[in-house]
């Protein structure tokens, strides 16, 4: 079994110096499912609490911002890190500790804005001399790495780090690689997972799944959302509202037989998709019956979901000329939200063509293989 840092605070606590606070979400437990906020309190001045995107119980829905609050489980204070005003350390805020320890898994994906917290944590402490012990926490789709790398002028709070959308790290690989080619200078600790090799994916920790977000509910959900999370910035549904997000996609004016014989036809591999009708609940066209596809896994091992999605905007763009379009921008410097999420601005041009991009994604993903072996951490099984 795999143990996570989150296990080891007892054994590491000679790293929480002083007051102390924790940066984390739901899935912020121990293997023995204890929240990592009891774990620190035997261990370490524990005095605040620190919430990314969703909150610290994963209550808050996707996007929405919130404001400070009191945990009741803890009564420790919550300081939201997802206000309207700004998503940083405020001086206050950093005023209250003198170690930041992090502890949130995300799923091994650039969108994830957890990876931009963790950046901006980073930059912060490190300006205001603050120390930062991220416990380790293996990454669910494993070394998987693929897709292009993000351009700086689209850098956002869904891409805030050049790496592709699957980047094969833990988040404290991660972090040891940004405090370094950013040149942060952090006094950064990273507490290590035991048991774990590169190789590993979510099935083989030998853990149960616990929702890093309302709308992961499975690791089965993780594999398909560096694809499917590309319908986010257009007018389709990406199940959200739905009994299985990111494994659905839909709109009012999809055909569902005929638009899955035709993406089954394309033979993504490891995937295949049966017709579906549904409602969705919340989000896109909530309360519309909507026509679509049910994305099922077939070859966990053969999955290769980035391409799969750019396969999939491409049909849609193809097949439903006249209704499918990408959402408009939702930032003052005109960039849509599909740039933003894909990293690039090639999707803005009319005549994109996803072969030529996809190739273009092969040799980035494979530079950057090479770009993070220096912060790999775990061995090879």
């Amino acid at each position: 079994m795999v143990l996570f840092g989150a296990d080891r605070v007892a054994e590491y606590a000679h790293l929480f110096i002083g007051r102390t606070a924790l940066l984390t979400g739901p899935s912020g437990r121990t293997s023995g499912n204890e929240p990592t906020f009891d774990a620190l309190k035997r261990c370490c001045d524990l005095r605040l609490l620190l919430a990314p995107e969703h909150g610290v119980r994963g209550d808050k829905p996707a996007g929405a911002v919130f404001a400070d609050e009191v945990d009741e489980d803890s009564g420790l204070t919550v300081r939201s890190l997802y206000t309207k005003a700004s998503k940083r350390l405020s001086a206050e805020t950093l005023a209250l500790f003198d170690t930041l320890v992090y502890d949130v898994a995300d799923v091994g994906c650039r969108y994830y804005t957890f990876l931009t917290s963790l950046r901006y944590c980073m930059e912060d402490c490190a300006a205001a001399g603050k120390r930062l012990v991220v416990l380790d926490r293996p990454n669910p789709l494993g070394d998987r790495v693929e897709g292009g790398l993000l351009r700086p002028e689209t850098a956002s709070f869904v891409g805030g780090y050049s790496i592709p959308v699957c980047y094969g790290l833990t988040c404290g690989e991660l972090a040891a690689m940004m405090n370094e080619e950013l040149g942060c200078e952090c006094d950064l600790h990273i507490v290590p997972c035991t048991g774990l090799t590169r190789e590993m994916t979510f099935r083989d920790w030998g853990h149960y799944w616990v929702m890093p977000s309302p709308n992961i509910p499975r690791y089965e959900t993780a594999l398909l959302y560096p694809g499917t999370c590309l319908i986010e910035g257009t007018n389709c549904s990406e199940g959200r509202g739905t009994a299985d997000p990111f494994a659905i996609v839909g709109a009012p004016f999809i055909k569902a037989e005929a638009f899955s014989r035709a993406f089954n036809a394309l033979g993504c591999p490891g995937v295949e998709s049966t017709p579906v009708y549904f409602n969705p609940t919340t989000s896109k066209h909530e309360g519309a019956l909507c026509g679509g596809i049910h994305l099922h896994i077939t070859d966990e091992a053969r999955l290769q979901p980035v391409a799969m999605g750019v396969k999939l905007l491409d049909l849609l763009r193809k097949t439903y000329p006249e209704d499918f379009r990408f959402l408009p921008p939702v930032r003052e410097d005109g960039k849509p939200f599909l740039s933003l999420l894909a990293g690039h601005r090639d999707f803005e041009r009319p005549d994109w063509d996803a072969e030529a991009l996809l190739a273009r994604y092969r040799k980035e993903s494979e530079a950057f293989r090479q770009r993070k072996a220096p912060y790999e951490r775990y061995p090879r099984g």
